[in-house]
Order: C-alpha cells, then structure tokens, then sequence
C-alpha cells in the first residue's frame, strides 16, 4: 500500500518528476517527461508497478528529512539501533539524458542496507528485460532503457533486483538510473557527489533572484521552487501537478491525469514569477501561450501538451487498482475539448499583467488579444463548462461571465494605457454590457450574493475572485454578502469546499476535499475587507496542513485531516504566495488590490481544477 500524500516529497530536474516517501521508497516517476509512462507507478497500486526502496534492514528509530537549504535535494536522516545513514536523492540538472541519484551516507555507526529495485514499464504493465553491464545492470522494453550504475553488487531476477550492503560514518555508497532512448547511445556513469554539487548550486543561484522579503519567507521560497520544478524546462509550460488519478476522495472516481498546462493554471504562475521577479520564466511562458494558442480562437483548448499538444485523450488503466482503491485510473484528460470561457479572460488577463509588469508587448501576444476580443463579441453569451470543467452540461455560469468582462476590460486598458492599436470604443460598449448582465442575472436580491450560474440559488467559490480581477470592490455590500453566503454553506472547519458537490451540477457521484485554492482566496477576501485577524488565522491554518517539507496538494479532508487529490499542487503553492504577499500589503483598511490605478498590482493566485 502506498503512503500517505503527505509522507512523500518531489524530485525534479524540470523535465520530469519523482515522489519519495518516508521509508525511502521512490514510488512514481515518469520519464523522459512529466507526462511519459511512469516506470515506478506503486504510487497507483502495489510494488510490482514499480518502484526503487532503499532502507536500513533492521528497524528505524527515528526519521527525519529537509529540502536542503534553497534546493530540491532531499536529505532523509534514519536512525536504528546500529547507527545513523542518511539517504540523499535529487535529480540532476538535465543536461543529456535524465538521471536520478541516490546516495547512502554514514553518520554514526556501521547500519546495514537493502536496496530494492522493482523497474517497471509503461505505467507497470511492462517487464523489461534485464541483463548485467558492468558496474550495475541494463533493462529495457520497447523505446526504453533503464540503467542503474552504483558501487555496491547487486543480484535478482528481471523481476526485482536486490543489494545488501552496510555503510559506516564517513562512508558513501552510490546509486544512478539513468534513462535512454533504447536506439541511442547508453550512458557512462559519473561522479555522483560532483553532481550533488552541481545540482545544489543550481537551485540556489535560481533562488538567489527571488525578490520576495516578506512575512513567512520560508515558506514563499519553497512554494517558488516547487513552482520552478513544475516547468517544463524545454518550452516554459508549467504542469498543473506531476502526478494522475490521485483522488479528490479516497476510494472515489473523481480521479485526473494534471500532467498538462492548463491556460488558465500557467497564466496564474505567471504572476508568481513576474512579481517574485523571474523574468526569463514569464517570457518563455509567453511565447509557449502565443505558440500553443495560435489559430482560430474557437479552436482554442483549455489545456494542452507540454510541447503544444492538442490531443490529450482520456484513457482508463484497468490493472493498476488506483491510490487506496480510487479508480478509475486516468492518463490523458477529456476536458482538455470543453468549452470554457473563462479562459479566454485569464489569458487576457496574464498578457495585461505581463506588459504593466515590465515585459515588452511582441506582436505576438498583441495580436492574440485582439483576435480573443472579436472572438468573445459573439461567443460571451453561450453557456459553458465553467472554471471546475464539470461534466454535467453547460450553462450561464457567473464567474464565466466575469471573466469574459475582464477581457474585454484588459482590451481596452492595452489601449487607453499602452497606446495599442484597437477598436477601444467598440471593446468598452462590450465590457459594459457584460458588466450589467451579470449584475442583473448573476446576483440574487433574495440572497444578497452572486451565484454559481444564472437561476441558481447556491454559491461558488470561484465568485471569490471578482475582487481580484477589478470587478466589484471587496468592500461591495454584494461581495459582502457573497463571501458570507460562501462562508456560510461552503466552509467546513475553516476550509472552503468549491461548490455543493451534492447537487449533481458536474455530473459526478461522490464527494471531494476542501479546495486549498479556494481557501486562499478566503483570506485574500477577508484581507481586502479588512478582517485581517480572521485572514492571518486562516492563513496560518492552511500553513500548518503543510507537509514536512512545505508541500500542498490540491485539497484537504478536514475530518480525516489529509491531504488529498494530485501533489504536489502547482496552484495551491500559487494561492500560498499570492495570500502571504497580499496579507504583507493589505493588513490595514480594506481596499483593493488588482488592476487598480492608486497602486502597483499585486496579482492574486488562480484557480484550477480537473
């Protein structure tokens, strides 16, 4: 059985991603990229999918692990009765093919060791063949080779490949899998405490250009690296998460492959990076959305491939019997076709930032904008799938529409503050009207809040971010009254659910976690109205459900008080930056804070969800 979500920790070289849990046990992976085939998928299912454990042999006292100072390099110190070892594993920057290290090192003592290697192909459907090289062992199947390169002798079947060996203070013993493609050349093994230099470097000096010197510090540094180990290195797209089918509720069906870049996921980021000062991070981000997104704007995808690609279909892998049972086992995402126009607003939106943020306007992007605009004159109307990308059919949902305003808003601020070339006359007319059919139809007078959809009489937590986009002031007796609407019928211990799941609007069985997202957007809310007490108590809540090394996922069950859902979770580290800087500004009268001419914009985190 796998561990819990929080008991593992991220690996990553910004191509690709592993998960390591407290026992040593590396229980996912997927190479060469984020969205290959993993070749250790126990994650999903038992042992035989896959993995790499490597542990004392007797039994361990005491456990403790860290993040190396400013890196990704994860350090597990184990004691037993024998002594103490600590195993070091990262991924080193990808400069040929991916690797990844493992290195035991004796502190105290002489401790005996058993390594376990379970390689696995093709989400663990796939034995290799294995066969020995010198210096450690060879397997492939079909494109793929693995090869492991260490000091210690090892022997087994193709099955699983075994190693017993002790290590003693001041001793090391090493450990390298390397991938390659089975029709190229294979890799030399290298000095592995050269390339635990070598890695430690390079995420410090990135670190070093963060520009955050704020309150909780530590914990903006870490969610800034876990957004860093998220990018797709070769192009710039960030993945929602590394991981797929880790369930929204244990044992439920509401399980999906986050391995993509979501337009509107990777837009939020890119306010993360602009104002933590990551430049060349934006840029690049920049040109893989003008890439991605060209043609004709109703052709545009919600999501795509870390490369551009369209085709992401949903598949169903029948022998791994999921995370504590949650199946079905997805790959590919069949939201990726729906119709949501939202996105068109937060593209919109995230080029506008861009430009007020220092990066030049390309033709590119403007020419972007321009076509979404004409595009929206004729489609704002229809209904859509909304922000969750529900499967229950479309319809008139409110936050849709707000966002199909802030395009036409950030069209006509391109103009009248950028000098742009545009209709400005026309884009204004557009935004009024869209302005005052939500107004009419998006609020109910009887509640005294904004709704999830037109008609409807429940609420949404995605109506949280009308403040941050500059639709209503935060101090609007109808933001006033939604946040308590949402307060009242969304929020369980302090979390905030995304929606009434029960009401069968996504066409799902089943329940899901509390949205950690959506709870930072509560404090971001209850800092703009001016409840900065309530704002800090809510933000130092969603701090302490942090794991040890400072991971979130997508959401958490307040009652059995986990985590839940894919992990780690780009946007919920996005909501953390985002709230920690807002609660550094905003601790005093409310007021509101994006896209507002008194101020410099200080962007709040997105939303996502599968």
């Amino acid at each position: 059985m796998p561990a819990r979500i929080e008991d593992y920790g991220l690996l990553g070289d910004c191509h690709s991603a592993a998960l390591v849990s407290r026992d040593g046990s590396i229980d996912w992976l997927c190479w060469p990229r984020f969205d290959s085939p993993a070749c250790f998928a126990a994650l999903l299912g038992t042992p035989d999918h896959g993995r790499w454990r490597i542990a004392p042999e007797g039994a361990v006292r005491r456990s403790n692990r860290r993040y190396r100072d400013g890196t990704l390099v994860l350090e597990t110190e184990l004691e037993t009765a024998e002594g103490v070892v600590a195993l070091i594993d990262f991924m080193p920057p990808r400069a040929d093919c991916p690797e990844l290290v493992r290195i035991v090192e004796g502190r105290r003592g002489e401790v005996p060791m058993r390594m376990e290697l379970i390689m696995r192909l093709d989400y663990g459907s796939v034995v290799p063949w294995v066969r020995r090289t010198e210096g450690g062992l060879r397997a492939n199947a079909g494109p793929d080779t693995l090869h492991l390169f260490t000091d210690v002798d090892i022997h087994g079947e193709d099955f699983r490949t075994l190693a017993e060996f002790s290590v003693k203070a001041g001793e090391r013993r090493t450990f390298q899998l390397v991938w390659s493609p089975t029709f190229g050349p294979s890799r030399p093994c290298a000095d592995a405490s050269g390339k635990l230099e070598e890695t430690e470097r390079w995420w410090r000096a990135w670190l070093r250009a963060c520009s955050y010197e704020g309150p909780w510090r530590d914990a903006v540094l870490r969610s800034s690296l876990v957004l860093k180990a998220l990018t797709y290195a070769p192009t710039g797209a960030i993945v929602a998460a590394p991981t797929t089918s880790l369930p929204e509720e244990l044992g439920g069906v509401r399980n999906w492959d986050y391995r993509y870049c979501w337009l509107r996921d990777a837009t939020f980021a890119l306010y993360a990076f602009l104002v933590g000062g990551y430049v060349d991070e934006a840029a690049a981000w920049r040109e893989w959305l003008a890439n991605a997104v060209a043609g004709k704007p109703e052709q545009l995808h919600i999501m795509y491939g870390l490369e551009g690609e369209r085709r992401l279909p949903e598949l169903e892998l029948p022998w791994l019997p999921g995370y504590e049972g949650s199946r079905p086992v997805r790959v590919g995402n069949a939201a990726h076709h729906q119709h949501q126009l939202d996105v068109y607003g937060e593209v919109m939106d995230a080029l506008h930032v861009a430009r007020r943020l220092g990066l030049a306007t390309t033709e590119d992007s403007w020419r972007v904008q321009r076509v979404i605009v004409r595009f929206l004159e004729r489609d704002w109307q229809r209904p859509d799938d909304g922000i969750w990308e529900v499967r229950g059919g479309p319809r008139h949902f409110t936050h849709s529409k707000v966002m199909a305003w802030v395009a036409a808003d950030r069209a006509v601020k391109a103009v009248t503050e950028f000098g742009l070339p545009g209709d400005v006359e026309r884009w204004r007319r557009l935004r009024d009207e869209i302005h005052a059919e939500v107004c009419a139809r998006g609020f109910d007078p009887q509640l005294g809040a904004f709704v999830q959809h037109y008609g409807s009489k429940v609420p949404d937590a995605s109506l949280l971010m009308l403040p941050a986009v500059g639709f209503l002031p935060a101090t609007d007796p109808r933001m006033v009254g939604t946040v308590r609407l949402i307060e009242q019928r969304l929020v369980r211990d302090g979390f905030v659910d995304r929606y009434p799941t029960e009401r069968g609007v996504d066409g799902l069985p089943g329940g899901e976690g509390a949205f950690l997202l959506c709870t930072f957007w509560l404090v971001d809310n209850l800092a703009l109205q001016g409840r900065h007490d309530e704002a800090l108590e809510l933000f130092e809540r969603l701090l302490s459900i942090r794991n040890d090394l400072g991971l979130l996922s997508e959401e958490y069950d307040p009652v059995a008080r986990r985590l839940l859902g894919n992990f780690p979770q780009a946007f919920s580290h996005i909501g953390l930056i985002n709230s920690a800087r807002n609660l550094a500004e905003h601790g005093g009268p409310a007021e509101d804070r994006r896209d507002q001419d008194a101020r410099a914009q200080r962007p709040l985190a997105a939303a996502r969800r599968r």
